[in-house]
């Protein structure tokens, strides 16, 4: 199969897809809507989980797990959680199978269940008639809990990693003893999953709150983190929700304080999934393949051996194996392809195809120089460096391209929010140009939906610490005190 892939400017869409299929992340599956996410792009899922699951412990959340089924009736109890919910449910209604007379296999209908169930498309309900059982006391507030799982919601149009049937994500879901301990919760979790995307994903974020159209469904309030990616389109990176009590009073869950007095407790909820991995993507990678950060990176360097003769490779090996001791050390992950089925040539278009951050390529002449060649993904530069320090050279490399991986995004996402007065430029922009535009609106719902019918342009986010400032909305003039931020998104 070819491995080479369209430009992105040529067609970003399909450049996407071809860049997750051929890099191996992941393929479309058997079952509609849904993928298979391949050893190469689950074990950078595995990376992302592990540093997000050591930041979710750091900040004292621990880890359960809840029933993939929901009783239907556990939905109505919060009206606006089901109507939010309702139209991307996969419900469950028989529990077995038969075999019918032409020996085809049908629903057994003696087997229909008494109460349906839903798939889960998210935890809220099932979590807080737990939580029922589990808080009495002020003493058992905080409740700390997240929940690393797989959720169902049905999509008629589905794309790799960005809007699949079924994803895995993370769940967080709170309870605490006073409005202000869970709006801190809330605005924590905000700042964790920044500092994951800005630090790990090297993906600069606006972190905002979302509209009341926008909100979860269920939430008083839900703030976000929302990227900027290569074609001019925004990507929601992660959400964060304050519930208030409607989940509390919905499934009766009470504490006592510390006087004696029943009250309702307070919940929030927040979460990301592998649509951070559409967004890995989408955010640094180019018509050669992948670029990935290295700390995300499954493989950070890659080693290719250039020789003739098996005495020439089994020096290359012997320094080989003593660089992986030392990088090992330091804990960086090296591959030695020293595959005799390919030539150096079809190791390196792979390699930079993966966005392997280093490459390090070693002949017989360089044994004898005691020196090596260095190839960086992010800029494609090479150089020869000395043998002599080569860890502590790539320990400073990875850490440098992963800063101007950053850089770069940060960049591309600042030139890229501009500022419109008037409905005009704004539209001709969203085509022109896209990305975020900064624009005054007056607050109603009915101005913020007749522009998204318009234009497919969407209120983002009203960016936190936003700067105050008078002026007119775009679409009716009617007075403004801030500017927010729309572009059309995924």
């Amino acid at each position: 199969m070819s491995r080479s892939i369209i430009s992105k400017d040529e067609d970003y869409s399909q450049w996407f897809n071809e860049l997750v299929i051929k890099s191996d992340l992941a393929e479309h599956s058997a079952v509609r809507g849904c993928m298979v996410i391949k050893p190469y792009g689950y074990s950078i899922w595995e990376k992302m989980q592990a540093a997000l699951d050591q930041m979710f412990k750091d900040t004292g959340h621990s880890n359960a797990y809840f029933p993939l089924f929901i009783p239907k009736s556990f939905f109505s109890k919060e009206a606006s959680h089901v109507e939010g919910f309702a139209k991307e449910c996969a419900v469950v209604t028989h529990y077995r199978l038969k075999n019918d007379a032409d020996g085809q296999i049908v629903v057994d209908e003696d087997a229909k269940l008494e109460e349906e169930l839903i798939v889960r498309p998210t935890s809220e309900t099932i979590i807080w008639n737990t939580y029922r059982g589990w808080i009495q006391s002020y003493r058992d507030l905080p409740l700390l809990i997240n929940q690393w799982a797989n959720v169902v919601r049905w999509e008629m149009r589905t794309r790799l990693f960005l809007r699949t049937t079924e994803f895995l994500w993370q769940e967080g879901h709170t309870a605490h003893a006073t409005a202000e301990e869970a709006i801190a919760e809330t605005e924590q979790m905000l700042n964790v999953y920044a500092d994951f995307a800005e630090n790990w994903l090297a993906l600069p974020v606006i972190k905002g709150r979302k509209t009341a159209n926008e909100r979860f469904a269920g939430a008083l309030d839900t703030f976000c983190i929302e990227a900027l990616m290569q074609d001019g389109k925004a990507l929601q990176a992660g959400t964060s929700h304050f519930l208030g009590q409607n989940f509390a009073k919905a499934f009766d869950v009470k504490f006592s304080d510390k006087e004696n007095k029943l009250d309702y407790v307070w919940a929030t909820s927040w979460g990301v999934s592998t649509r951070l991995m559409g967004a890995l993507v989408m955010a640094h990678s180019d018509d050669a393949g992948l670029v990935l950060p290295p700390k995300l990176a499954p493989i950070q360097v890659v080693v290719v051996p250039i020789y003739k003769h098996q005495e020439e490779l089994d020096n290359i090996s012997a320094f080989v194996k003593e660089l992986t001791k030392e990088l090992r050390k330091k804990s960086i992950s090296l591959k030695f392809d020293n595959r005799d089925t390919q030539r150096p040539g079809f190791k390196f278009a792979e390699y930079e195809l993966k966005g392997v951050p280093l490459r390090v390529a070693i002949g017989s002449r360089d044994m004898q120089n005691r020196t090596v060649e260095l190839a960086r993904r992010d800029t494609k530069t090479k150089e020869t460096v000395p043998q002599q320090g080569l860890a502590e050279r790539i320990e400073a490399l990875l850490e440098e391209i992963q800063q101007n991986i950053y850089q770069k995004a940060l960049k591309f996402r600042d030139e890229n929010i501009t500022l419109v007065d008037t409905y005009e430029e704004f539209k001709r922009l969203l085509d022109e140009k896209g990305g975020f535009l900064s624009a005054h609106w007056d607050g109603t719902s009915e101005t913020e939906q007749r522009i998204k019918e318009e234009t497919k342009a969407t209120i983002r986010c009203i960016p936190l610490n936003n700067p105050q400032e008078e002026g007119r909305c775009i679409l009716t003039g009617k007075p403004s005190v801030q500017r927010v931020l729309f572009a059309r998104a995924y």
